[in-house]
């Protein structure tokens, strides 16, 4: 049966949106809770205090590690943590640009590792170097934007 283009649109818009419901949205919502669950109990600024030298390093103040924690777990919570720090003040556009690369390399690695790694019955001994490789480029990217941003 032929489906007009406006079918085929409305049907592609249906499945984006229940992806966007079902996948994206509660990761985003999770990580703006995590951040101010965390500022509430002041352990945001505690971390910050502990990792400012470390994330100085890139020319981020050290909340920022709270983006790279939460990207770690999911991509959308990265992108969330991001934006929640964004919207207080604490992350500005140019930290956001050093930061978003890392989102991407390093992101939802908790995630993938039971998807991909386990499905893929890769053995666990690969798994440490494997999720280094990410981690280190994603440090080497932020260090890279750093200069470009």
């Amino acid at each position: 049966m032929n489906q007009s283009l406006i079918d085929v649109f409305v049907e592609g818009a249906k499945k984006g949106l229940h992806i966007n419901l079902t996948s994206m949205l509660p990761n985003l919502v999770m990580a703006f809770v995590l951040i101010q669950f965390l500022k509430i109990t002041g352990v945001l600024t505690l971390l910050s205090k502990v990792f400012a030298p470390f994330m100085g390093i890139f020319g981020l103040p050290g909340e920022g590690i709270m983006v790279l924690f939460s990207a770690w777990l999911s991509m959308g919570g990265g992108v969330g943590a991001a934006a929640s720090l964004f919207a207080d003040g604490t992350l500005d556009a140019r930290h956001i640009s050093i930061l978003i690369p890392a989102i991407f390399l390093m992101g939802a690695q908790a995630q993938y590792m039971g998807r991909c790694l386990g499905t893929a019955n890769i053995p666990s001994k690969f798994y440490p170097p494997l999720l280094l490789i990410s981690i280190v480029n994603a440090l080497l990217a932020m260090l890279v934007m750093r200069f470009l941003a």
